[in-house]
Parts: structure tokens; C-alpha cells; sequence
């Protein structure tokens, strides 16, 4: 089959007041061509068969739409805005040879400028990546976009979901001389709200420990406890512990 362009069909969701970016990939490629199916969102991660909506539905008790309508797609902007949490995807093409929405079968892959967005979008604090660093997943990524401006990722925590921060230089894309001066930007390594992570999950220490206590436990309620403490907590409390995710589903509060 001969290689076709999969472009990504939505604009960044950016706005003044955001402190924390959802970074991701592609959709699937219905969602470029708009040959959408029932139960799909015109939207970022608007696909039925995707977590990340249905995730932020339970955290928030959002009683969200899951339908192709404006009314379904409004309400997800009306709870970015509220939340102060943008949408910028770090894909803008890339070449598939095959009709699927596997990051690894993406080729001759171009990159959105997110460092040139953080620029514009001084309040940003937190990327959540909806994805760790496995090849053509979303930190991958923007590991090779902070390379090409001789950037580096700091670890910050190993555990899952790994937690990394850098320097942002102010001077990077201006003309005024900041004089050095930097902004420390952090990184969170989501679990990927993905059916083909949920292996990933099943292996995971903790998730065996909370499934034992109780045989209902899934790997859904496993990302809602994990995403939970990312997109409930302000930055300056993002001292991930496996004790207090264990406390949180243990006392009922998740």
C-alpha cells in the first residue's frame, strides 16, 4: 500500500489562562478523513474506543455526552477552560503505509513547535503526556523536539508515571535578552488511555495489589486513581506516592 499523509485534524486548545497541557500524538484517522462512527466526539481524544474521556468523566463527575454532537464537544471545552488545562499534541503529520492508529506505524513524522507554544503560554506549568517515552509515544517526542534546541529532560521520579522537569530558556524564540533567565516546566508520564497499554497496567506491582483486595478493581480505575492525583493537584503537590493512590481507593475517595 502506498504511504498516505495522517495529519492531525484539530488546531492546539490553548488559551492565556492554562497551567497544564494534555500532550499526545494522533487520533485515529477517521478523525483527519471525518468519517466518524457512532459514539465518537469531534473533538481531541474523542474516540469511543479511547479512556481519556471517560477517565476525566469519572474524576470530575462531568456526566459527559459520549455522541457526535456540538452539545458533546462544548462540554469538553467548557471543562478545559474551567480546569485551566489546554490540549496541544505534539504530532502534526506524519506518513502511515497502513490504516490504523498505532504510534509505531508512524513515518517521516513532523513535530509541532510546543516549545514556541509554552513561549506564548507563560502560565503553563505541567505537561501530561498520555504517554511514556516508548518509541513514537509523546515524551519520546518531545525529547527529540527539546534536543533540537540542546534541552534535556531531569528526572524527577522513576516510579510510574514518571516524573521529569526542564528549563525552559525566556530568550529562546525572542529578541529581548532575559538576561538567562529560565522557566522550570514539569513533565508527567501518563499511563496511556489506551486499550494496548492495559498489558503495561496488568504487570504493574501496584495494580495486582489493589485488584487482589478487590477482584472488581480494573485497569480503568487504575488510570482514574493515577490520573486523579495529576489533574486534581496543583503543581507545587506533585510528590507522587504509591501509599497515598492506595489510600485514595481505599477510603473511597476515587
Amino acid at each position: 500500500m502506498k504511504p498516505f499523509i495522517h495529519t492531525h485534524p484539530y488546531e492546539p486548545f490553548l488559551f492565556k489562562e492554562a497551567r497544564k497541557l494534555i500532550v499526545g500524538t494522533l487520533p485515529p484517522l477517521r478523525f483527519t478523513s471525518g468519517e466518524l462512527m457512532i459514539g465518537d466526539v469531534d473533538f481531541s481524544y474523542g474516540s469511543r474506543d479511547g479512556q481519556l474521556w471517560p477517565i476525566l468523566d469519572r474524576i470530575f463527575n462531568l456526566n459527559l455526552d459520549f455522541e457526535t454532537t456540538q452539545k458533546a464537544v462544548a462540554q469538553r471545552m467548557e471543562f478545559l477552560l474551567e480546569r485551566r488545562i489546554g490540549i496541544c499534541d505534539i504530532v502534526a503529520n506524519a506518513e502511515r503505509s497502513k490504516i490504523d492508529a498505532s504510534d509505531l506505524g508512524m513515518e517521516q513524522i513532523q513535530l509541532r513547535n510546543i516549545l514556541g507554544d509554552l513561549q506564548e503560554y507563560p502560565n503553563v506549568q505541567t505537561l501530561l503526556f498520555t504517554g511514556g517515552n516508548s518509541k513514537n509515544g509523546p515524551e519520546y517526542f518531545f525529547r527529540k523536539h527539546l534536543n533540537e534546541f540542546g534541552l534535556r529532560l531531569k528526572l524527577i521520579s522513576d516510579k510510574v508515571p514518571r516524573i521529569h522537569e526542564f528549563k525552559l530558556p525566556l530568550d529562546l524564540f525572542s529578541s529581548v535578552n532575559y538576561k538567562g533567565e529560565e522557566r522550570t516546566i514539569r513533565t508527567i508520564s501518563l499511563t496511556a488511555p489506551t486499550g494496548a497499554a492495559n498489558g503495561a497496567v496488568g504487570s504493574l506491582q501496584l495494580y495486582k495489589e489493589l485488584k487482589k483486595k478487590d477482584p472488581k478493581f480494573n485497569t480503568i480505575g487504575f488510570r482514574v486513581l493515577q490520573y486523579s492525583h495529576f489533574f486534581l493537584m496543583e503543581r507545587q503537590c506533585y510528590c507522587f506516592s504509591t501509599i497515598r493512590m492506595t489510600i485514595f481507593y481505599s477510603v473511597g475517595l476515587l
